[in-house]
């Protein structure tokens, strides 16, 4: 059955690759990006199923205009993809008051302002379904991408309280956590003026495996878009959506971690008590 999706970010990345994948399945698809040139192609081989949106997540109006535009013109939206973003790499000390203030507006802001601009009409409608990109960095963290990792963090925590408050109006969610995967991510990253102090620290060694190509990147682009819309597709998804060997490895260690840390402090806990009896 053919649905309307509305996707941010769709020029480049894994957004790209969801628009081409769903306009191949003969979805309809409105696509944002803040250069309407980047999808020229595709509007010409999909001219009456691909909707081109201008819409930068740094300018709240902009936000607003587009989400209730694609709502109007499309009659019902029936998925919502907030996939918009990009990386900030450097130690926190070297990250300057600029970058950081974009990456929050860019990365947080702007899919909280996104997510609230699509509940009024997708409540309107009866439902429907909101999807945030998030990514193995919003359980985990690497040194050197602290902003980053700050802003998914932060927005899967506004997703989990939103989707308890919107499940009465049939809107659910899905908390998508890819682990590195070979799109354009690391040609759009912001990277900071590097300090000589962080040389042989382990941001360093994160900043020189970037640069070399040692990073390991062990996800394809298609696969984990495909396995996005499988479970968008499906009635009753997971609010948290792992894609990739390498996320599912590193979010288990990192929960498996946290589950000994308080099984531990309980442990404790109950020695004193017990000695204070």
């Amino acid at each position: 059955m053919s649905k309307t999706w509305f996707i941010t970010g769709a020029s480049s990345g894994l957004g790209l690759e969801m628009t081409r994948q769903l306009l191949a399945k003969g979805h309809k698809v409105a696509a944002t990006t803040r250069r309407s040139d980047a999808l020229t192609q595709l509007k010409q081989d999909y001219r009456d199923d691909l909707d081109v949106v201008r819409l930068d997540l740094a300018e709240p109006d902009s936000i607003k205009l587009a989400i209730e535009g694609a709502f109007q013109r499309h009659g019902r939206i029936d998925v919502v993809v907030s996939n918009a973003g990009y990386g900030l790499f450097g130690a926190a000390e070297e990250l300057t008051n600029a970058q950081i203030e974009r990456q929050i507006a860019t990365n947080l802001a702007g899919s909280i302002h996104l997510i609230r601009a699509a509940l009024p009409p997708l409540r309107r409608q009866g439902g429907g379904r909101i999807v945030q990109v998030s990514s193995e960095g919003g359980q985990i963290a690497y040194p050197g991408f602290s902003l980053y990792h700050a802003t998914k963090w932060g927005i899967e925590g506004f997703v989990e309280s939103v989707a308890q408050e919107v499940a009465p109006f049939g809107i659910d969610f899905i908390i998508a956590e890819p682990g590195p995967t070979g799109t354009n991510f690391g040609a759009n990253l912001d990277r900071a003026e590097p300090l000589a102090a962080y040389e042989e620290t382990p941001a360093g060694a994160v900043r020189r495996a970037i640069s070399d190509g040692s990073f390991e990147i062990r996800g394809d682009a298609a696969r984990t878009v495909a396995a996005l819309i499988s479970a968008s597709e499906s009635a009753a998804p997971p609010l948290r959506l792992v894609l990739g060997s390498t996320a599912y490895s590193s979010i288990s260690q990192a929960l498996s971690a946290r589950l000994t840390a308080v099984k531990a402090q309980q442990e404790a806990a109950g020695s004193a008590d017990r000695r204070n009896v």
